[in-house]
């Protein structure tokens, strides 16, 4: 480095760290290409603070001797991009799952989700304490640690969870995104676009007398979170029975078995395999019992199994193909030196500098980088939920539901298409026939929808095709339909993309159908 110093003009030391810190990480194969990379990542990197980062200065500690105090300030600012990509790489020894917290309301999903975060170590004390305060202030000290992923003064002062809350933590082996989902049947739409990210759910239930029951039986939230869970791709469940250290329970063995077996039943019709993707656990969520560490003998003299740090991690997933078409569909968009598009990567890969298409209106944009949490990193595989910044669109020429997606293999873009159908419950005195109207959920996308034709009837005991065309289907009832919109839509047949080709429809705050597509109309048939 001091020969550098001393055989180049001072002009040219910055070139010179950037080059050097660059071979250190980056695979000489590439190093031609990302030198010059690093200097525009190096000029947005440095103005990350507005993303809520912590500032770069104590990112490289080690100035070098022979540079001014102002040549080793344009070092620590330029070397983000080089530690940003070791990041990466340590990243990519761990696993990523996104998790979802679904269940009832006030089972204590957003308790479990904040002492998840104090446990891992990314909440402080002082921050407990804070909260505690504040929760006292309003009489309802039970909440404060929901405070931790209840953001918002609505959600705080009700105590209800509103929107998705999101958070990350680490294991040993895994990193983790929180998906809160809220309880509140006026809210299951939202709980719906958090449980469609998803990879594993966690399903939050309340040993608390009555409050199971009240969200176990017809009109609770337990049953519709599973039956959405299961339609929107969460494969695998870990069910736990929280507030087990609560008076009417006190940790019952009796209680948790009755819960267990009841819900067992109910898993088993909404279609789970109970013996390979299900998991029992009993908790405390407010007191942080069976969490990090196995529950004391001491406490609850009959329970053998793991703690809930221990099943996460335990979860096996099925992997996705990081060489496949990529599938980006976009739940959230906003203006931060540039567009700014949110989702999860359902299929394929991406990297800063690629040329990819917005569908469903056909707009080729650039990535200029690409963050996961706070993090710059240079590429992103399938499974994590990322923030992307691209140049050749508008944000306000982007919705909810498009897509981005390589421009070789681009998603289908149809106002109509066929599916396989279920009917889980109708409304009183509906008739499901052609010409019903219902809220279509799919991926990131709500759209109204119509159901112009039931072609067939299938028989539920042999799966087989009934001779006779239906003219409408009650409860329970399985059929072949022809779903029609009223705006473009992006979507996948289910045999190829699963997370891009199942569905849910809804009508007037109720799940009444879940389904798969099976065959896409192009857009030209609809002309």
């Amino acid at each position: 480095m001091s020969e550098l110093g001393h055989t180049l003009p001072p002009s040219d030391i910055e070139d010179d760290i950037k080059a050097l810190q660059l071979d250190s990480t980056v695979e000489n194969t590439t190093l031609t290409t990302d030198v010059g990379d690093a200097r525009s990542d190096g000029v947005v990197d440095s103005d990350r603070t507005d993303d809520g980062s912590t500032g770069v200065a104590h990112l490289n500690p080690n100035p070098v001797e022979v540079e001014p105090e102002d040549a080793i300030e344009v070092k620590e600012k330029e070397s983000l991009p080089a530690d940003d990509i070791e990041d990466v790489v340590d990243d990519q020894k761990k696993r990523h799952l996104n998790v979802v917290f679904i269940g009832h309301v006030d089972a204590g999903k957003s308790t479990i989700g904040g002492q998840i975060l104090f446990l891992s170590g990314q909440v402080d004390d002082r921050t407990i304490q804070k909260y505690e305060k504040e929760a006292k202030e309003k009489s309802r000290e039970s909440w404060y640690m929901a405070y931790i992923m209840d953001t918002n003064e609505e959600e705080r002062a009700k105590g209800k969870t509103v929107e998705v809350g999101r958070a990350h933590f680490e294991t040993e082996t895994t990193r983790f995104t929180i998906l809160d989902a809220p309880g509140h049947k006026s809210y299951v739409p939202n709980m719906i676009s958090g449980a469609s990210q998803a990879d594993i759910g966690v399903l939050v239930i309340s040993a608390r007398k009555g409050e199971f029951e009240t969200g176990y039986e017809r009109g609770g939230q337990t049953r519709e979170h599973v039956q959405l869970a299961k339609t929107l791709g969460v494969s695998k469940l870990l069910v736990v029975v929280n507030k087990m250290d609560d008076p009417t329970v006190t940790w019952s063995k009796e209680r948790f078995d009755e819960i267990e077996s009841k819900m067992i039943t109910f898993l088993r019709s909404s279609g789970y395999n109970v013996k390979k993707d299900v998991q029992f656990l009993p908790i405390s969520g407010l007191m942080g019992t069976n969490m990090k560490t196995r529950l004391d003998k001491s406490v609850c003299p009959w329970w053998d199994g793991v703690c809930l740090f221990e099943a996460l991690d335990a979860i096996e997933v099925p992997l996705r193909d990081p060489k496949g078409p990529l599938r980006l569909p976009i739940i959230d968009k906003f203006k931060d030196m540039g567009t700014v598009v949110m989702g999860k990567i359902e299929s394929g890969s991406v990297r800063e500098g690629d040329n990819l298409m917005i569908m469903p209106n056909k707009v080729q944009v650039k990535v200029l980088a690409i963050f996961i949490d706070e993090d710059k990193v240079r590429r992103a595989g399938p499974g994590e939920n990322l923030r992307v910044r691209v140049s050749g669109i508008e944000e306000e020429d982007i919705l909810t539901g498009f897509v981005l997606c390589s421009v070789a293999k681009p998603i289908h873009a149809v106002f109509e298409f066929v599916a396989h159908l279920q009917i889980l419950e109708l409304l009183d005195n509906a008739i499901f026939c052609a010409g019903y109207k219902a809220v279509l959920h799919i991926h990131s996308v709500v759209e109204e929808c119509e159901i112009v034709d039931l072609m067939l009837q299938i028989d539920p005991k042999t799966k087989k095709p009934m001779k006779k065309k239906p003219l409408f289907v009650k409860k329970g009832g399985l059929i072949v339909c022809r779903v029609q919109v009223n705006n473009l839509i992006c979507i996948e047949k289910f045999s190829d993309f699963p997370q891009m080709g199942r569905f849910t429809l809804r009508t007037e705050g109720k799940t009444i159908a879940v389904g798969k597509v099976t065959e896409l109309a192009s857009v030209n048939d609809n002309a």
